[in-house]
């Protein structure tokens, strides 16, 4: 497939919720344009799409796939994306690459939460778009029906321009309310439009007409003088409004019975903006700058996406937005401000990989074994560099501890989980000292579970992940005083060592301190440190469940030495044993991380949120509602929410969404420290055990 023109490339994302058929629909463009020769099937793996294990296992879209076709005089870059909400990254990352969408509907199930948040991205970044009401031969199916629920979701902007003929298993083809032309079968066959259905073929055309009109001052001043619209006028019309996102045309067919699709590939060609048609954002000086993608200007790539092939390594997807990229080449890494040697480029469909010697301005390739460049870097040149703004992934929010299985997983895991994040921008890893936890982070559960499997299948390291340990901590409410006094007679030199400490709690947040306040000598100056350093080990933990200590100052204040006994190790024992007998006396406590909640929703759900947050125990700081969502900000403890992700989905069916951040430690209530405390001592004795 050779190199086209910026004019004569399309690059589309396929959107939807999980389940609309847009892999099956994406499977039949191939067929159609004759880039593969036979038609794959969702259920036994065989997609062009869906080739990953965990695709094929689950028989759902997990990844981005990038699939090129020909049609016409016009190169297409397909990108399907997985519908399931806990794959954003991948359609974060097709989005960002885009000039153009196609959001997949079912005609059985209307529009649904994933249609609703595609359009939602959509709408963000100013995307043109059409529609598919797909699956016209499905039971239930019904086109009126589902049209209705895509213009109250979305608006009158979004017009029908095609009919279906039947539907359910009488469903045989479309209308195209362009030309006034029924098309029937896979083949598209001409035929007239069936005698029923030209008055309602009739009243939609001249909606469409009207709102093409309205694109062009002189096509309207024509419209409303009475006179005719010629069908390349009329054509150009639609096109000018789709790209302006004043109409949003609605096509239909079935993906699995292959009908609608030469249609379909038409409207991309005619209706959708060309590679040109779209300015990219750059980033210079920190300053964003819209520039026209170019043929001519020199080298700029955007790399949206990073895989880890089992056969090639990591492999790098980019799109050329100005210029050319050539095999066995050297560019100019922007964003490290370095050189980066670039091997066979390939284009890729599915899991196929084609060697090409050149990809130029608008297109989408892959290279393998780049040394320095990561998801969100710009490949340029180094006489004249230029960084394109990055992809910008959602922030993770659903975590669950990382247990390797075997020692050889403990030797492998850090190794697998750093190449797991640089492949999905989405997911992150942090050690957390407290509870000496490798915390993985997520958008979902699905998502963690599918990293896990991907790093056993790529890597060979096996884990098991768990609901996260929560790091709390203890302290003092009351300041006291203690000593401790090491001593130990056993022939020869004996041990001694004897420490007073003053405790104070200090304010949250504090962290803890350590002061000297020594008169007369009683302990030498040189025995300090020691002291010091047996109070910090027993700052790690606490009296009451063993959690580390917070917000406390030890001071030494008075003590007594052996000339001949006492050593470092005599004061360190003392100065710990000291601390310990000061916490038994000064109140101590539980405190738990607190965190900042900000969930958003639609209006009719805020009820049922509050009611859950009250249950776990947060307190809502504010509402701010606006445009039918409403945004709840609260705080709450961190342990009532650690699978907040799953609660939040089932409660809003998936139509909510929350951010959350540490705010503070504060005081767990009686009640629930009681069972904190007899939880871990009960956890501290399996592990003896």
């Amino acid at each position: 497939m050779q190199n086209q023109g910026l004019e004569n490339m399309r690059n589309v994302v396929l959107l939807s919720h999980s389940g609309a058929g847009k892999t099956l629909a994406a499977e039949a463009m191939l067929f159609t344009t004759g880039a593969i020769k036979r038609l794959g099937k969702t259920d036994d793996g065989s997609t062009t799409s869906d080739y990953e294990p965990d695709e094929v296992k689950r028989q759902i879209s997990i990844n981005l796939s990038v699939l090129p076709c020909q049609w016409q005089d016009t190169k297409i870059n397909l990108l399907d994306t997985p519908g399931y909400a806990d794959f954003v990254g991948e359609v974060k990352a097709a989005l960002r690459v885009a000039e153009g969408a196609a959001i997949f509907v079912c005609a059985a199930s209307g529009v649904e939460v994933g249609t609703e948040i595609a359009w939602k991205y959509c709408e963000e970044d100013a995307l043109p778009r059409i529609i598919f009401v797909n699956k016209m031969d499905r039971e239930n199916a019904d086109f009126n029906k589902t049209v209705a629920q895509i213009q109250a979701k979305f608006g009158p902007r979004c017009l029908p321009a095609q009919l279906p003929i039947g539907a359910q298993d009488k469903f045989e083809g479309v209308i195209d309310l362009l030309t006034m032309k029924a098309y029937t079968g896979t083949e598209g066959k001409e035929a007239e439009i069936p005698e029923p259905l030209k008055s309602q073929a009739e009243s939609y055309r001249e909606k469409l007409i009207e709102a093409a009109a309205e694109a062009d001052d002189k096509l309207i001043e024509k419209y409303l003088e009475g006179g005719e619209l010629s069908q390349e006028e009329l054509g150009a019309g639609l096109r000018q409004a789709v790209v302006s996102g004043k109409v949003i045309p609605i096509f239909t067919g079935s993906a699995l019975k292959n009908i609608g699709f030469k249609l379909f590939l038409n409207a991309i060609h005619d209706y959708m903006p060309s590679a040109k048609e779209r300015k990219v954002v750059t980033i210079s000086d920190s300053t964003k700058q819209m520039v026209e993608p170019s043929a001519d200007a020199p080298l700029a790539a955007l790399v949206f996406k990073t895989s880890a092939d089992p056969y090639v390594g990591k492999l790098t997807y980019f799109r050329v937005y100005n210029g050319a990229i050539n095999s066995n080449s050297h560019v100019w890494n922007a964003n490290h401000k370095g050189p980066e040697r670039i091997g066979q480029l390939f284009v890729l469909r599915g899991k196929n990989q084609e060697a090409v010697p050149q990809l130029g301005a608008g297109d989408i390739g892959a290279v393998a074994k780049l040394a320095l460049t990561n998801t969100g870097d710009t490949l340029s040149s180094q006489d004249k560099p230029l960084k394109i703004a990055p992809v910008e992934f959602p922030e993770p929010a659903f975590s669950l501890g990382v247990h390797p299985k075997t020692k050889t997983d403990v030797d492998k895991l850090g190794a697998a989980l750093t190449r797991m994040v640089e492949e999905d921008h989405t997911l992150r890893v942090r050690r957390d000292t407290d509870t000496n936890e490798t915390v993985l982070s997520g958008i979902g559960e699905s998502h963690l579970e599918v990293a896990a499997e991907k790093m056993l299948r790529k890597f060979g390291v096996g884990v098991t992940l768990e609901t996260p340990k929560v790091p709390y901590k203890e302290t003092i409410t009351t300041g006291a005083k203690a000593e401790y006094k090491h001593k130990k007679q056993t022939g020869g030199h004996g041990q001694y060592g004897h420490v007073k400490l003053e405790l104070e709690p200090l304010p949250r947040g504090t962290g803890n301190e350590f002061a000297a306040k020594v008169v007369g000598g009683s302990i030498p100056r040189n025995y300090i440190p020691a002291v010091e350093k047996g109070v910090n080990e027993a700052f790690k933990e606490g009296v009451l469940a063993h959690y580390p200590i917070a917000d406390l100052r030890a001071t030494v204040y008075d003590g007594s030495f052996h000339p001949v006994d006492s050593s470092e190790i005599c004061f360190k024992i003392a100065g710990a044993g000291a601390l310990k007998k000061g916490l038994v006396e000064g109140q101590p406590i539980l405190l738990e991380p607190i965190e900042d909640i900000t969930v958003t929703v639609p209006e009719e759900f805020t009820g049922d949120i509050i009611g859950d947050l009250n249950t776990k125990r947060a307190r809502v700081q504010g509402m701010n509602p606006g445009g039918g969502i409403n945004i709840i900000d609260a705080q709450v403890p961190l342990a009532e929410v650690l699978r907040y992700a799953i609660d939040l989905k089932s409660i809003t069916q998936g139509r909510g969404s929350y951010e959350m951040t540490f705010s503070h430690y504060e005081q767990v209530p009686a009640h629930v420290s009681q069972k904190i405390i007899a939880e871990r001592e009960a956890e501290r004795q399996a592990e003896k055990a």
